[in-house]
């Protein structure tokens, strides 16, 4: 993903955002307290939004996806739940990738969300729509970049 590519996905949070279980709420009904028309469902929402500062929180839970996985009592039921967590592992996947173009990756590998923060860095302010970090996965013309160890 270029920068550019990054920059035109990326979201301003200094705008009116509500936290969200993982991520963000874009949707100012909801931001200025209102219902949920989706019943929560965040992570199917074109509304939820990832920064940098969530990223840790999708590793741990690529990581719990892994495990339950491992422990399924048959292939099937580890297919299945690999097959269940495949679009949010693209999201986190995408997400490093804006980040990475932006400058914000090592910052947010960085972070240590048990000490106090800047929530007005960028890192925090940054954020990407999930879907569109999962569909930029998907993407048969961009060139692949190699992986930084």
């Amino acid at each position: 993903m270029t920068r550019e590519q990054a920059e035109a996905l990326a979201i301003d949070l200094t705008r009116k955002t509500t936290p969200t279980d993982g991520g963000f709420c874009t949707f100012q009904p909801v931001v200025n307290g209102g219902a949920c028309p989706w019943n929560l469902d965040c992570h199917h929402c074109d509304k939820f939004v990832l920064s940098g500062a969530d990223l840790a929180y999708w590793h741990r839970k690529r990581e719990q996806w892994r495990l339950l996985a491992e422990r399924a009592p048959d292939s099937t039921t580890a297919d299945y739940l690999h097959q269940m967590f495949e679009p949010t592992a693209r999201a986190i996947d995408g997400l490093e990738k804006a980040l990475a173009a932006v400058g914000l990756l090592e910052e947010a590998r960085a972070l240590d969300l048990r000490r106090p923060q800047d929530f007005f860095g960028r890192v925090w302010s940054t954020a990407f729509r999930a879907a569109e970090l999962a569909q930029s996965q998907d993407d048969p013309d961009e060139p692949e970049e190699p992986e930084e160890t």
